[in-house]
């Protein structure tokens, strides 16, 4: 048009920047632009509420604010297209604001601009705004219109008012499948999955035909394993509509079964898939990962990267977690290599995976070379390496660490003074436990958990002053759970406090009759003060009990393969080779100078 001598106007600006919006030629429109600028309809309301529309969608937020602030004559069309980009870019609070600016000039609001403003409300639940706005949404006509009604009701359920939600949805003349899904989600969020598969059945009976949409919504609703049947029943409609090969149908499967806890039922939609995204992959990795399947998730790491997907830091966090789980040095220190390799390695979630890891596994200078190299460690940072050091005996390392954290400004959260505490307990500090433990509430506004108390415990128990380990669980706010009297028992069995001891078991088989655990360590105390009588008792107990004790395993690893051995296991195809190296392994033990604790009855009930 410009080489055949033709002079554009607004309206051929406004046409070719809608084109460059259409084509997603972020460049092109950028260039047509600098030409509207170069014209004589640079300012044009016309041309600029295109450029407002184009910087929009492109998410250039900035830019199409700095446009509209331009535009001299702002028509219903520039507030409207401006205010619609803030909510749809998530900058619901300036939306509104916008909005008011736009309520104080005289610009009066059309159905879009509510619709795009109840948007926003809803996205950062302010129910009170949206009351308000709603209110001059009636006083101008537009309460039964179907775009501002779908918004309305979205607002209302989102924000857990379903009766609003309910009295705009059936003032809506003629709700479209949106205005339906909006509700649907209400619904499953707020009233149950039972009252959102009613208004789905509802849905259907007006002759609605759901989409891919309805069906994601009421699974949205299927939380726990108590809505298993019903996402169950969802899932063969989902079959039934051929709506089983969308990819983000199929997603939300998984994530509902992982939420249902049915690993089975996520892992059978999963191989079912003919196309997966990293959306696919990662929901499946959680759901093997929520049920402390760690190997299943290595393995679907390296079907991952077989398949060419590029992962994300949620793919490798979840490697890393499940590395620490399992305590597996190795693969985790491949899975470092490969997230440098790919530029995730300065990603904070995954450095504080790794000190995690590295922590767990006793790899304390690699946890801390992880954490030097941080350009801003937040409090899960210093807390992951606190709790490692507590960990592994490294009591002074502990506390010097927090000391640091103190002097810099980081506030510790709960995590951070089980570390501590656990520090204590384990280099004999028991004034200064007690200290962090009295001033915890004032000093760091943290109030203390059954975590922090079943920490004194131990370190009263470690120390041996086990009567005040005891007269501290009788001071308890709350009633303490058997890992309280866990820890308070296995200190008496440790310093031989047996009277004291069988009243802990006691208080633990009481909450948890079928403890074995509880047997396990008062059969060991009777057994070292040669009470057989009552070794024999804790036997005949246990047995008309149906308590059995959970026998010892122990592993290794060679050559990639992971070894397991089960104590008194008679099928291991080389039982004898394994009894002649056991054997072998304890005459050097003992020549170098360890003395074996034989105190243990019931080592095999």
């Amino acid at each position: 048009m410009l080489r055949a001598g033709f002079r554009p106007d607004q309206f051929t600006f406004a046409s070719a920047v809608r084109a460059c919006s259409g084509l997603n030629a972020v460049e092109l429109g950028r260039q047509m632009h600098c030409h509207l600028l170069k014209s004589e309809f640079g300012y044009d309301p016309f041309s600029q509420n295109s450029l407002i529309a184009m910087y929009a969608k492109f998410s250039m937020i900035v830019e199409a604010y700095t446009v509209f602030d331009r535009t001299v004559n702002k028509d219903l069309v520039s507030w409207s297209t401006m205010i619609a980009g803030l909510a749809q870019q998530r900058f619901e609070f300036k939306a509104i604001l916008l909005f008011r600016d736009m309520h104080l000039v005289g610009v009066s609001a059309n159905e879009f601009v509510f619709g795009s403003i109840f948007m926003a409300c809803s996205c950062i639940s302010f129910l009170d705004q949206g009351r308000q706005i709603h209110g001059l949404c009636l006083k101008y006509g537009f309460g039964v219109n179907a775009f501002v009604g779908c918004s309305l009701s979205s607002l209302y359920a989102k924000c857990g008012s379903l009766g609003c939600a309910e009295k705009v949805f059936y003032q809506i003349r003629n709700p479209d499948l949106a205005s339906w899904n909006a509700m649907l989600v209400g619904y499953a969020q707020g009233g149950g999955i039972n009252e959102a598969i009613m208004f789905f059945s509802q849905m259907r009976h007006h002759g609605m035909r759901p989409d891919e949409i309805s069906v994601r919504c009421l699974l949205g609703g299927c939380m726990d394993a108590m809505a298993l049947f019903q996402g169950q029943q969802i899932h063969t409609f989902i079959i039934k509509m051929n709506f089983s090969k969308d990819i983000s149908v199929c997603n939300t499967l998984l994530t509902m079964y992982t939420n249902c806890s049915s690993l089975s039922g996520a892992s059978l939609v999963f191989e079912s898939m003919i196309l997966r995204d990293l959306v696919s992959w990662n929901a499946m990795i959680a759901a093997y990962l929520k049920h402390d399947h760690g190997p299943e998730v290595l393995r679907l790491l390296r079907l991952l990267h077989s398949a060419g997907m590029k992962p994300d830091q949620f793919t490798m966090g979840s490697g890393i977690g499940a590395c620490a789980d399992l305590a597996a040095l190795e693969p985790g220190n491949q899975i470092h290599g490969y997230v440098n390799k790919i530029g995730l390695g300065s990603d904070l979630s995954i450095s504080n995976a790794l000190i995690d890891l590295y922590s767990k596994c006793g790899s304390l200078e690699d946890a801390h070379k992880v954490f030097t190299w941080m350009s801003d460690p937040d409090v899960v940072s210093w807390s992951s390496l606190v709790v490692g050091y507590a960990q592994y005996g490294y009591g002074e390392e502990a506390l010097h660490l927090f000391s640091k954290m103190q002097d810099l400004g980081i506030k510790p959260n709960h995590i951070t003074l089980v570390g501590v505490l656990s520090a204590c307990s384990r280099i004999g500090l028991i004034d200064v436990g007690a200290h962090v433990f009295r001033n915890m509430e004032r000093d760091h506004g943290i109030v203390p958990t059954r975590e922090h108390y079943a920490c004194m415990v131990d370190l009263f128990g470690r120390a041996g002053h086990l009567k005040e380990a005891e007269d501290f669980i009788s001071r308890m706010p709350f009633e303490p759970d058997p890992i309280v009297w866990k820890t308070l028992l296995a200190a008496c069995r440790t310093h031989g406090n047996l009277e004291l001891g069988k009243r802990a078991a006691e208080n633990i088989l009481n909450l948890d009759p079928s403890n074995s655990s509880a047997f396990v360590l008062l059969s060991n105390m009777y057994a070292r003060s040669n009470s057989w009588e009552e070794v024999a008792r804790l036997r005949k107990l246990m047995k008309s009990r149906g308590v059995r004790k959970d026998p010892g395993l122990s592993w290794i690893k060679v050559k990639d393969k992971v070894h397991v051995f089960v104590s008194e296991d008679g099928n291991h195809p080389q039982m004898e080779d394994v009894y002649v190296v056991s054997l072998e392994l304890s005459l050097h033990m003992r020549e170098a100078g360890y003395a074996p604790d034989l105190g243990f009855a019931l080592d095999n009930p």
